[in-house]
């Protein structure tokens, strides 16, 4: 055989495995989607997945089946994923953790988030809350900043792990307002709150879905936000930012990608579905209920995002030598 049969040979192969390609492309979804969450059942992140779940299967024709695979900082998770087939029926929540803050939390990981991984788009973010129990001293969040000044050291915060948003974000504002607070890491929310609500513990880093109803029914009480603007859900809860520490947004996010080489067509056929869940007014509204804000957005859009999240957060893990090994 010739070079040149040896050529057309070869061009022919590619053409082939790029027709098989498109035609995959074009037939997708024929089978159910997988829905990787490292998070277990019953908490937000799972909420948000299994609502858009309702949504995405009724976008793309097929069932959407969650599968919580809860553990290390998602990290089980995230490995498992990144060896999945790259064919658009495993598909994963990201989140700052997953996909950030692992990063500078772990010595090594068994997964790149960069590498490994390509973006869907962005789903919705949680307004971060600083709050106290009920018979707190503390009524706002000026008058929390200004108690911790006159006792620096003398007050400690709950968050629900090493590392979480919820962690960065109060040591954000430590240094921004010039405070100080001893962190207090709980195995998840729930501990958190339970001791909070009882005093056990002086303030608690939380968010409006997570902590909604305890606020309504004044088992604890909202202090400040992290976000710009406040709360819709709680008017007239004091924005950190809009106080004057510019340094201080902050919020707990997820987004959804599939495994790396996933063909184009596939992702962006999954990222127009998501987009167009998210615009559902049934499933807008029960995320807007929840307290989240919703963010649909593109790959390209995402992949931004996330980079910013990196430039962000890793230096400030970095420079308070916060880590996770061993939590």
């Amino acid at each position: 055989m010739d070079k040149r049969t040896l050529l057309q040979g070869a061009a022919a192969a590619l053409l082939l495995a790029g027709l098989g390609v498109t035609a995959a492309a074009q037939t997708f979804p024929n089978k159910p989607i997988r829905w990787v969450l490292g998070f277990p059942a019953g908490g937000a992140n799972d909420f948000i997945a299994r609502t858009v779940a309702v949504g995405l299967s009724r976008e793309l024709g097929q069932p959407v089946v969650i599968d919580n695979k809860a553990g290390a900082s998602g990290i089980i998770a995230a490995e498992l994923v990144s060896k999945a087939p790259a064919d658009g029926y495993t598909i994963f929540t990201v989140e700052n953790g997953i996909a950030v803050n692992n990063v500078g939390l772990f010595k090594k990981l068994p997964y790149d988030p960069v590498k490994d991984f390509a973006p869907v788009g962005l789903i919705a973010r949680f307004p971060m809350i600083i709050a106290a129990y009920p018979g707190s001293p503390y009524r706002d969040a000026k008058d929390l900043i200004e108690g911790l000044r006159k006792g620096a050291g003398n007050a400690s915060y709950a968050t629900p792990g090493v590392g979480t948003p919820h962690n960065l974000a109060m040591e954000m504002l430590k240094d921004s307002a010039h405070i100080d607070a001893i962190p207090v890491h709980y195995k998840g929310g729930a501990p958190g709150l339970q001791d909070a609500m009882g005093g056990q513990i002086a303030l608690i880093l939380t968010d409006y879905t997570t902590a909604g109803p305890l606020f309504r029914t004044g088992k604890l009480r909202p202090l400040g936000a992290f976000s710009k603007g406040g709360v819709a859900e709680l008017p007239g809860l004091q924005s950190l930012v809009d106080l004057g520490y510019v340094n201080t947004e902050a919020y707990a996010w997820q987004g959804l990608v599939v495994p790396a080489g996933t063909p184009a067509a596939v992702r962006e056929r999954m990222s127009q579905a998501l987009q167009r869940t998210l615009k559902m007014p049934d499933i807008r509204a029960k995320l807007l209920e929840a307290g989240l804000e919703v963010t649909p957005s593109g790959p390209e859009e995402m992949r931004i995002y996330v980079e910013k999240e990196r430039d962000h957060w890793l230096p400030l893990i970095r420079d308070k030598k916060i880590s996770a090994e061993g939590a």
